[in-house]
């Protein structure tokens, strides 16, 4: 079964970074993910925020409850 990206439900404003920590299996907290791309975001003169829109856009949500 192909693997796919979706927004996830554990989410602080869309979901993406939360969808893209659990689709490459990462161990590591997702709020450690969100800093990182935030202070990429913040080096990238805010690049990274058209960035987050576009795959707010674009990837859909993970509309199966998890247990």
């Amino acid at each position: 079964m192909k693997k796919k990206l979706y927004r996830s439900q554990n989410k602080v404003l869309g979901g993406v970074v939360g969808g893209i920590t659990e689709y490459f299996n990462w161990s590591i907290d997702p709020n450690i993910v969100r800093i990182l791309f935030a202070l990429l975001v913040l080096g990238g003169f805010g690049v990274g925020i058209i960035v987050y829109i576009i795959a707010w856009i674009i990837i859909p949500e993970n509309l199966v409850k998890e247990t």
